[in-house]
C-alpha cells in the first residue's frame, strides 16, 4: 500500500437506516467514518422501493416517512462530515493485517482499520407478477413501488399482497384513492397486527382469499383484474385504474459470500459484540443473523452503536466500549 493512502477508521459498507445512524455514531465516538453504497441516494431499500410509504416501528415517530426517515439520518451523520461514496458497489473485503482492510470497489480501493457492513439484504428486486401482459403493462398501471403517491389520487386502486407492505400501502391509500382494494391469497395478513386492526377500521375493500390470475386492459393500460379464489370456484372481475404489487423481494447478497465470512441462508452470523468470525469486521442490521434475531429498523438502530463502539476498542484497545452519555458529549450538563 502506498503511504499517501487515506485510511478510515471504520468503513460502512452500506447507507440504509442502520448505515446512516452508524456513521453518527462514529462520530459521536469520534473514529473517521466512510460510507461506501452500489445506490445513487442514501436511504438503501426503503428509498428505492418506498420512498412515500409510513414506518410505524420507529422510536419517538408515531408514523414517518421513508423519505423523512432518510434525510433525518442523513442530516444527523452530517453533523461529523463522513464521506459519502455512492454508485460503488464494493467487490471485495480483504484483510492485509491486523487493524488494516482492503475494500475494493466498482471504482477505486479503499482502505480502513476496520469494516462494517450494514447492507440490508443485499441487493433486491420485486418478486413480479406472474401473469401474461405483466411486463408489458409494469410502468404504465402496473406498478411495484411508488415515489409519490399523488400518483394515484383519485385511482381505483388494487393492491396485491398480504406483508405490512401492501397493508400500510392501502392504509396510506385509503384517504387518497377514489377506491382501494386489497387482494390476498389467504385471510391472514402477514402484518403487525396493529396495522391489521386499524386496515379493517378504513374504508379498503379486502379480497381475501383472493389472487390475480388475469390482466384485461388495452394497448396502453389494465382495465381490470381477474379475480380467482386459490383453492375455490369464486372468481369476479374488478375494474381498476392502478395495480400495485407487493409480494415481497428477491434479495442477493451478491460478492458478500467470497468475503470469507461466516453466513447462514445468506445472512451474516454474528455475536452479541456485532462481530463476525473475521476479527476487525462487524455487521449490523437486517444483513445479520443470531439467535433471537428481530429484522426491524429499530433493531438495526441498537446494533449499530454496539458494532461501532467495539470496533473503536478493537482499533484502540485502551479506548472504553461503554461510551459517556451523548448528553455529554453533545454538551449538556
Amino acid at each position: 500500500m502506498n503511504n499517501a493512502e487515506h485510511i478510515d477508521d471504520i468503513i460502512i459498507i452500506g447507507a440504509g437506516p442502520t448505515g446512516l445512524f452508524a456513521a453518527f455514531y462514529g462520530g459521536m465516538r469520534e473514529i473517521s467514518v466512510k460510507i461506501i453504497d452500489s445506490l445513487p441516494q442514501t436511504g438503501g431499500q426503503m428509498m428505492a422501493l418506498y420512498p412515500e410509504k409510513y414506518i410505524y416501528d420507529v422510536a419517538g415517530w408515531p408514523k414517518v416517512s421513508a423519505k423523512e426517515l432518510t434525510h433525518q439520518l442523513e442530516e444527523q451523520a452530517r453533523q461529523f462530515d463522513p464521506a459519502i461514496c455512492l454508485e460503488e458497489n464494493v467487490q471485495n473485503v480483504q484483510k492485509l493485517e491486523e487493524r488494516l482492510f482492503k475494500i475494493t470497489t466498482t471504482k477505486t480501493v479503499h482502505y480502513a482499520k476496520t469494516v462494517l457492513i450494514t447492507s440490508g439484504a443485499g441487493a433486491f428486486q420485486p418478486r413480479r407478477l406472474k401473469l401474461e401482459a405483466a411486463d408489458y403493462y409494469e410502468g404504465k398501471n402496473l406498478f411495484y413501488s411508488v415515489s409519490d403517491l399523488q400518483v394515484l389520487k383519485g385511482h381505483r386502486v388494487c393492491i396485491s399482497g398480504g406483508g405490512d407492505s401492501a397493508v400500510d400501502w392501502a392504509l396510506m391509500l385509503s384517504d387518497i384513492a377514489e377506491e382501494t382494494t386489497l387482494v390476498h391469497r389467504r385471510n391472514q395478513f402477514r402484518a403487525h397486527e396493529q396495522s391489521v386492526r386499524q386496515l379493517h377500521e378504513t374504508n379498503v375493500q379486502i379480497k381475501t382469499p383472493m389472487a390475480i390470475n388475469g390482466l384485461n386492459g388495452t394497448d396502453d393500460r389494465i382495465e381490470s383484474v381477474a379475480l380467482k379464489e386459490p383453492k375455490g370456484d369464486n372468481a369476479e372481475i374488478l375494474d381498476i385504474d392502478s395495480l400495485l404489487v407487493n409480494h415481497g423481494f428477491l434479495s442477493n447478497i451478491g460478492a458478500i459470500k467470497e468475503w470469507g465470512l461466516e453466513l447462514t441462508k445468506n445472512s451474516i452470523v454474528v455475536n452479541q459484540k456485532m462481530e463476525t468470525n473475521i476479527p476487525g469486521i462487524y455487521a449490523a442490521g437486517d444483513i445479520t443473523t443470531y439467535d433471537g434475531k428481530v429484522k426491524l429498523i429499530a433493531t438495526g438502530f441498537g446494533e449499530a452503536p454496539v458494532a461501532v463502539s467495539q470496533a473503536k476498542h478493537y482499533i484502540d484497545p485502551k479506548s472504553k466500549i461503554q461510551p459517556p452519555h451523548s448528553t455529554r458529549v453533545l454538551g449538556g450538563a
